[in-house]
């Protein structure tokens, strides 16, 4: 694809003080641009940002999904083919973008990370067992509810074609953190091609993670999110199904 414009979108909310250090780690000779979107920010993170020699947008607080949308829309104003989610704590290792843009080269829709590629190798990076045991449940959910043969379907690190975003309908799902596995199940209805590969993620450093409060809402979401995809497959569409078209053949 000679004409393919490769983006890395750093997502920003309040990490001023690890913003540097994620942004200085990407591997730049495999994006064409590289942008950050600071879903307003109280601290420094805006300013450290733009020290560091690429374009920053900041908007309203709206929260993870709402953050990502805006990402992809500035994204695609400045040509891309591929996008990739790139967060600005650093907590992901970057040299899993390699082996995601490959998939993408070769017909991936959307491609997730996978810190389970080796069962044990997120307590080896920190995570600590409550978060472990909860993210193999939640992924199991998914994985059986959707049809995903994937152990993790909750990572940080993801990128996308240009056809991921114009075939989700990106304004119906939450601006949350919910929003992360809806587009899964978008992408999954649609008949997207989703790819996975291998990622680190280090729990020892400083980071920002989802609370371990949310885990009882993320849980009852992942269950209605997979009840309004099995009804989507009926052709009964409701929620994030209600305004996408019958699945691709």
């Amino acid at each position: 694809m000679p004409d393919r414009k490769i983006i890395g979108v750093v997502m920003t909310y309040n990490c001023a003080s690890m913003v540097e250090r994620a942004v200085q780690s990407i591997p730049r000779d495999y994006f064409d641009d590289i942008i950050c979107v600071d879903d307003g920010s109280t601290d420094d993170t805006v300013a450290r940002a733009k020290r560091l020699g690429i374009p920053v947008f900041a908007h309203a607080h709206t929260g993870y999904g709402g953050n990502l949308v805006f990402g992809f829309r500035k994204a695609l104003e400045r040509g891309a083919t591929h996008i990739f989610e790139l967060h600005g704590d650093g907590q992901y290792d970057f040299a899993a973008v390699p082996p995601a843009l490959e998939r993408l080269i070769a017909g991936c829709d959307l491609v997730l990370g996978n810190r389970f590629h080796r069962m044990l190798q997120p307590l080896r990076d920190g995570m600590d067992w409550a978060r472990y045991l909860g993210n193999i449940f939640l992924s199991s959910i998914g994985r059986v509810g959707l049809g995903i043969p994937s152990r993790d379907l909750f990572p940080g690190f993801r990128a996308y074609s240009r056809t991921f975003v114009d075939t989700i309908a990106l304004k119906h799902a939450s601006q949350n953190y919910f929003f992360s596995f809806e587009i899964i199940a978008q992408a999954r209805y649609r008949g997207l091609k989703i790819c996975q590969v291998p990622v680190r993620c280090d729990y020892k450093g400083e980071h920002s993670s989802m609370r371990m409060s949310q885990a009882l809402p993320a849980i009852l979401h992942t269950c209605s999110t997979v009840g309004l995809y099995r009804l989507a497959r009926l052709n009964i569409r409701r929620g994030i199904f209600a305004s996408l078209p019958a699945p691709r053949v």
